[in-house]
């Protein structure tokens, strides 16, 4: 799945079982990349919100993030958002890093107050998709691409991702029945038809793998 999320942010869940891919420079013109979170017009329609100085700490913070300086965009991003606590794109921001930090815990928390104060935007409801996916709660992740495409039916990351999670799911179904049922032929070449999927994605691990590793005995 794709993390989101380049015109911002993206979280594209992906077959490792997820990883989330690096936050570009925010904000930034749209360019069709697979990899974008927040669409420029959702950007420019949230930072019209705000006074020019805050969108220019918000590429600060994005600066310091991608020079290797976390927690110094981390504690930049904090001080900002105990004076402006509603800004959104400070907000995502701060939820991508938490993300990329494993304070997966943090970062559902924020996602979630964020899709309560914007219910229009669907990236944010990606982002949490993908750290469901990445908990290997499937059926959650699902719901919640599902909502993100209600929101914005034409969003092509969240197709994607919730391609992926079927895929994940359809795993997960194979490796149970053929745990119950090991003599049925017809399970293994689906199983291998989902390992060859993830394996054009370029990542070793599976969902299949997972699924099997995973599976209850």
């Amino acid at each position: 799945m794709k993390p989101v999320y380049r015109a911002a942010f993206e979280h594209r869940l992906r077959p490792s079982w997820l990883a989330l891919s690096p936050v570009p420079p925010f904000p930034l013109p749209m360019s069709g990349s697979i990899h974008h979170l927040l669409r420029s017009l959702v950007v420019a329609a949230l930072l019209a919100t705000s006074l020019a100085a805050r969108a220019d700490e918000v590429v600060e913070v994005q600066r310091l993030y991608y020079a290797g300086q976390g927690d110094a965009a981390r504690a930049r991003a904090d001080e900002f958002l105990a004076k402006h606590p509603k800004d959104a794109p400070m907000r995502f921001i701060k939820g991508v890093m938490l993300a990329d930090a494993k304070r997966n815990d943090e970062a559902i928390a924020l996602f979630q107050k964020i899709s309560e104060d914007y219910p229009d935007l669907a990236e944010p409801y990606n982002n949490l998709a993908v750290l469901y996916a990445n908990a290997g709660d499937y059926g959650k992740a699902r719901a919640t691409l599902e909502l993100a495409l209600r929101t914005n039916p034409s969003y092509a990351t969240a197709h994607e991702n919730l391609g992926d999670v079927y895929a994940a799911l359809a795993a997960q179904s194979y490796a149970r029945a053929l745990k119950l049922d090991p003599g049925n032929v017809t399970l293994p070449p689906k199983l291998s038809i989902v390992r060859e999927l993830y394996k054009h994605s370029g990542r070793a691990a599976t969902a299949a793998a997972a699924a099997l590793a995973s599976n209850p005995k």
